[in-house]
């Protein structure tokens, strides 16, 4: 009967956990500003730490550490020897824990400027950002740079977490003008809630537990926010969009098309059609491993079947008649780079956007961003992370929406077609015309073939002559 009954409790105690939502966040800040140091704490005090890493932590803390006679919580997340070395974090450090309430993966992303595409990488994925400050040197520089980044990545809720309370005395003045400082300088990136905290990472004020050192303070801890800080609203479940990414057919009387619900929300029974060739169908069924269910939503995966057969691949996509996505070769983007190797605006690209690759050309750079003063400059190519805002054309049309509308469809990425690697992220921001485009850059040509009535079985003829066009330095974008 005993085992029984804890058999019940297990289970139960797994249903809970389970249902429990899932919080991603990240950190960043200047460097030795404390945001190693404030996760260490946040799984120290919290009681997330097994016994051995514990006594690690305390070996480690005396024989490299940081902190003086304090145990050095920055150790948990510096992993690499460098970074152990120099007291500072160069890799995006990732780690899970959770609460009563909530789940959580942290990222914790390096400060320096030449590691602008790793906190890009972290942040990509992230529903909060916590900006660190140090008490004693208030906003500067590298504040306003992480905090552009964290608008230009679409997230929703910032953490101004003004560390090292304890160095200037818990002066609620210091703090008050910080925070005026920084909500002046955030107002015109339309970030939608900022909350600030005054803490000390190294002595646990207002991280776990709300500290009697500051008792002018009367809002959350750092934890009791990030338990209670409201993420449904940052998914968009208005505009369904569902890319295809398998045609799942196991046998002759099932046919179904495998994929994640990025937005949005699709019921049995719904009509829905199938992008690029606009037919039409009702949802028959939406299947799960555990069974069928009446409706998905994000971030859900699911097998969809429809009750006629329509020609469908991984690729296209499945929207509701009544609500279309963007569908265009062309396009103006925020592009980061994060390539070793400079642009070069004579090669073409793979971009791959949902479950859609097809290949692309960076057609031009309106600017670029300088991120550490926001100002705007020319540019011919963009360097290893440096962030400007390009036109890019497309082989083949796209499905997508507005970055600041749905993050899923107006994210893409460009691949290097020779060694593969990931040259550079972008965020979709409107569509622009291609005769527009071309006539702008006027170093580039379109060519149409299916304007100028040229059939597919001459494109590869078409193609050699481009070539040779080509050589004589005249740039061409073509079309088919």
């Amino acid at each position: 009967m005993e085992n029984n009954n804890t058999k019940l409790d297990i289970k139960a105690f797994l249903d809970k956990d389970e249902q429990k939502d899932l919080l991603r966040f990240l950190t960043a800040g200047s460097v030795d500003d404390g945001k190693s140091t404030l996760i260490g704490r946040l799984l120290f005090d919290s009681k997330k730490l097994y016994e051995d890493q514990l006594v690690a932590l305390e070996r480690d803390s005396k024989r490299m550490g940081n902190a003086g006679e304090h145990i050095d919580y920055a150790l948990l997340l510096d992993g690499l020897k460098a970074e152990r070395e120099q007291g500072i974090t160069i890799d995006v450090a990732y780690r899970y824990f959770s609460t009563n309430n909530r789940k959580f993966i942290i990222a914790d992303t390096p400060g320096h400027e030449q590691y602008t595409r790793n906190m890009i990488t972290g942040g990509s994925t992230a529903n909060l950002a916590i900006i660190l400050v140090d008490a004693r040197a208030g906003v500067i520089t590298q504040t306003r740079r992480h905090t552009y980044l964290v608008s230009l990545l679409g997230i929703h809720h910032v953490v101004l977490a003004v560390n090292k309370m304890d160095l200037v005395n818990y002066d609620r003045a210091v703090f008050d003008k910080i925070v005026a400082d920084y909500k002046a300088f955030v107002e015109p990136l339309g970030i939608e809630d900022v909350t600030c905290i005054p803490l000390s990472a190294l002595e646990g004020d207002n991280v776990v537990d709300k500290s009697e050192r500051t008792p002018w303070y009367e809002g959350p801890s750092l934890l009791e926010f990030l338990e209670t800080v409201p993420i449904d609203r940052d998914r968009n479940y208005t505009n369904f969009r569902y890319p295809v990414q398998y045609v799942l057919r196991p046998n002759l009387d099932f046919r179904g098309f495998c994929g994640k619900v990025t937005s949005g929300v699709v019921r049995k029974g719904d009509t829905v059609m199938a992008l690029p060739s606009r037919k039409t169908s009702k949802v028959k069924s939406i299947v799960t491993y555990e069974g069928e269910i009446e409706e998905a939503f994000p971030p859900l995966s699911v097998t969809l079947t429809l009750e006629d057969e329509i020609d469908i691949s991984r690729g296209e996509m499945l929207v509701h008649p009544d609500d279309l996505p963007i569908e265009g070769r062309c396009f103006e983007a925020m592009l980061v780079w994060m390539d070793e190797e400079a642009m070069d605006r004579d090669k073409h690209f793979y971009l791959k956007q949902t479950t859609n690759t097809t290949r692309a050309h960076i057609d031009g750079i309106r600017y670029k961003v300088n991120v550490n003063t926001m100002e705007q400059s020319p540019a011919e190519r963009l360097e290893l992370n440096e962030i400007g805002k390009v036109v890019i054309s497309t082989n083949k049309e796209l499905f997508f929406d507005p970055y600041v509308a749905n993050k899923q469809t107006g994210a893409f990425i460009l691949i290097d077609p020779i060694t593969n690697n990931t040259s550079a992220v972008g965020m979709i921001l409107n569509p622009v015309d291609d005769n527009q485009a071309a006539s702008e850059f006027e170093h580039v040509i379109t060519l149409n073939l299916p304007e100028l009535g040229i059939a597919p079985e001459h494109y590869e003829a078409v193609g050699k002559v481009c070539k040779e066009i080509e050589r004589h330095g005249v740039e061409l974008r073509i079309i088919k």
